[in-house]
């Protein structure tokens, strides 16, 4: 098969889709590898690298599209990449399609098997997702704390405090993957921590692993019993393949205090604040309500490196099986990729993508389905 690794042109986006170790196991097993000139060196990965790895290098970027059967990318095309793609072709990236309407019109419109990582269920987890949420949920604690600091506007509360002076209060909504990041990242800070969720057996679990946080059960009462005291406040909910639920509405925001600081992590599926919108790296905040918005819709971005490092080594056995036995047979062989086929051939395979865009919804018709 040919395997196409464009450049990322999202603003910001450093990340590649392929380590070159990754390259030259595909290649060993008969594939061919194209990989777009300069698209690994963000992440610290050179050209060179990917010679070596015996990749073909392709100076143009709708040339790796136009070549290739397999397109394997980062994050979702970019709306001047919509036209590169054909039926029969297939990618494989982070799609979020519910908190994009353009995209999942211009994916059914050219016919490609889209399939996406964050819609690849195992067990009741997103494999291919928790490494960027656990990057992420680490990373906000960072990004907030930082935009506390007055000169940034930030209200000049110093997460951990000192001796004398009690530390600030952090509230993370979500208790999964980058909801439990963030809190072993806000209390190893010296944090004041509380975790929302409505899950009481993953709230047990928290209890018993975070020792120093706090948890409480998720709803708009509690909520609104600690918003006035909340330094930072952590957007880390996730419905899988789903839009965020709005759980902040601007009215609540006006509860807080001014300069704390809201991270949106969900801001990739829409965001679970009202006020939220996307945000890049070069320009991250904006303020509403006079509150702090960090919304950077690809945080792990910023960590390239290891970003694509931690992406390859929960992608790639999928790529591999996709590679070797065509999409069909990689399905029956591990029926949970299945699960991540959103569109082929002009129809939608996603219910959750179908209902937030009030658009046709097909069962997948493969023995393989899940």
């Amino acid at each position: 098969m040919i395997i196409g690794v464009p450049k990322e042109i999202k603003a910001q986006e450093e990340r590649v889709a392929l380590l070159p170790s990754a390259v030259y196991q595909l290649i060993q097993s008969g594939h061919e590898v194209i990989v777009e000139f300069e698209a690994g060196t963000g992440a610290g990965f050179s050209n060179d690298d990917y010679q070596q790895a015996g990749a073909q290098l392709e100076s143009d970027h709708a040339g790796v599209f136009e070549r290739s059967e397999l397109i394997v990318k980062v994050k979702e095309p970019q709306p001047e990449e919509y036209a590169l793609f054909r039926k029969g072709q297939t990618l494989f990236t982070y799609l979020h399609l519910a908190a994009n309407r353009k995209l999942t019109a211009g994916l059914l419109s050219t016919g490609v098997t889209g399939i996406a990582y964050e819609t690849i269920e195992v067990n009741k987890r997103l494999p291919l997702l928790e490494p960027m949420s656990e990057i992420a949920g680490r990373m906000s604690v960072l990004m907030g704390a930082y935009f506390l600091t007055r000169h940034t506007g930030g209200s000049g509360v110093l997460l951990g405090g000192v001796p004398g002076v009690l530390p600030g209060k952090v509230v993370v909504l979500g208790g999964g993957v980058a909801g439990i990041n963030a809190a072993r990242m806000a209390t190893g800070l010296g944090a004041d921590v509380t975790v929302l969720d409505v899950d009481m057996e993953r709230m047990r679990f928290l209890d018993v692993t975070l020792h120093t946080a706090h948890t409480l059960y998720s709803n708009e009462d509690h909520l609104l019993g600690l918003l006035p005291d909340v330094d930072i406040l952590i957007g880390a909910v996730l419905l899988p393949g789903a839009k965020a639920p709005k759980l902040i509405r601007r009215d609540m925001l006006r509860q807080m205090r001014p300069g704390s600081v809201v991270v949106d992590i969900a801001i990739d599926q829409g965001g679970c604040v009202e006020t939220s919108r996307p945000t890049t790296h070069l320009d991250p905040i904006f303020t509403e309500e006079k509150i702090q918005h960090y919304c950077v819709a690809n945080m792990p971005a910023a960590y390239s490196r290891t970003a694509t490092q931690a992406l390859t080594n929960v992608t790639f056995r999928y790529i591999q099986l996709i590679a070797d036995h065509g999409l069909e047979e990689a399905c029956r062989r591990e029926p949970s990729l299945a699960g991540g086929i959103n569109t082929r051939e002009g129809r939608l395979h996603q219910r959750a993508v179908a209902e937030a865009h009030g658009l046709p919804f097909e069962e997948l018709a493969w023995s393989c389905q899940i």
